[in-house]
């Protein structure tokens, strides 16, 4: 294949994804107007927002490279059955984003605090951080496995697609479940 016809492709592969990424964004800043009512009830909670997704982005960015090097290498089969390897990554990805979601919660609490800006309870961080966290973890792992399975196996390049996908993914549903943590805790608390 030469240099034209590599871009041809990639081209091809990604234009449409990057659609779907697109559409998503935007939704995702839909759900940010309605999680912006709730700036009231829980100070600083828009401190955490960008640091939540761009940790569910790097978290399972690299989730995404293992499995399409995995793919690549042979070392993974591209269906939704037992791998050692597989769920290890998985496992791994999942405890670095339930921890990292508990960082965000303490450290936004301190530099809020620090700066002299009101703040809502830790404890009100932490539940929004670790509730959104765990929801989000658990359809960016099924939704990147899966997608990423089926492109592969209809041909497609999984490193074109682990972007894309884990961006989308990762604003949608963070942002949803950032709102649905708020619900929860405003019930709750």
């Amino acid at each position: 294949m030469d240099v034209r016809e590599e871009f041809a492709s990639i081209y091809r592969e990604s234009l449409p994804v990057l659609l779907v990424a697109l559409c998503g964004g935007l939704f995702s800043g839909v759900i940010l107007e309605e999680l912006l009512a709730s700036i009231e009830r829980f100070p600083g909670l828009l401190v955490m927002v960008p640091v939540f997704l761009a940790t569910r982005g790097n978290v399972y960015g690299a989730l995404g490279g293992r499995i399409s090097s995995g793919l690549h290498q042979g070392l993974i089969e591209p269906r939704l059955e037992w791998n050692d390897r597989l769920a290890h990554a998985v496992v791994a990805s999942f405890v670095n984003a339930i921890g990292i979601s508990v960082v965000i919660a303490v450290i936004s609490w301190v530099a809020l605090v620090l700066l002299g800006r009101e703040a809502a309870h830790p404890l009100e961080f932490l539940a929004i951080m670790l509730i959104s966290g765990v929801l989000t973890s658990v359809v960016l792992i099924f939704g990147l496995l899966s997608l990423l399975f089926v492109g592969y196996t209809r041909g497609h390049d999984p490193d074109n697609l682990v972007g894309p996908i884990v961006t989308t993914l990762g604003d949608v549903f963070g942002m949803a479940f950032l709102l649905v943590a708020v619900g929860v805790v405003e019930v709750v608390g």
